[in-house]
């Protein structure tokens, strides 16, 4: 059975620091083989939109564009459903390969077998 890993971050600007470290995990899981499910929830959200990870910055960490690009290159993005209501996003906005879905379809993936759930 594959390794699956779900990540759901909840912060964004915020708290960058914790924000970095989910993307960064994310990346390094893709990077390991390791099958990976990254959700964007709260502040996070803005990320799902053409160019907004350029304008983060983090002294010290690798850039987030990269690293959300290393996380669809070889996972899985999705943008809280709800979230993205609360701030006018759609599917027509967001970045090529990230999906929009609600909170049935991340329970469902953090409860298969095999899952590491982690939030950030």
């Amino acid at each position: 059975m594959a390794r699956k890993l779900v990540i759901k971050i909840t912060a964004g600007a915020d708290a960058p620091e914790r924000c970095s470290q989910a993307f960064t995990v994310a990346a390094v899981a893709v990077a390991s083989g390791v099958q990976v499910s990254l959700w964007l929830t709260g502040e996070s959200a803005w990320f799902a939109l053409p160019g907004r990870a350029a304008e983060f910055e983090l002294p010290h960490a690798a850039p987030l564009p990269d690293l959300l690009d290393a996380v669809l290159a070889g996972g899985s993005v999705t943008l809280c459903t709800q979230c993205a209501a609360r701030r006018g996003i759609t599917q027509d906005d967001v970045v090529e390969g990230v999906r929009i879905a609600g909170a049935q379809v991340f329970v469902s993936e953090a409860v298969e077998d095999g899952v590491q759930a982690l939030v950030y």
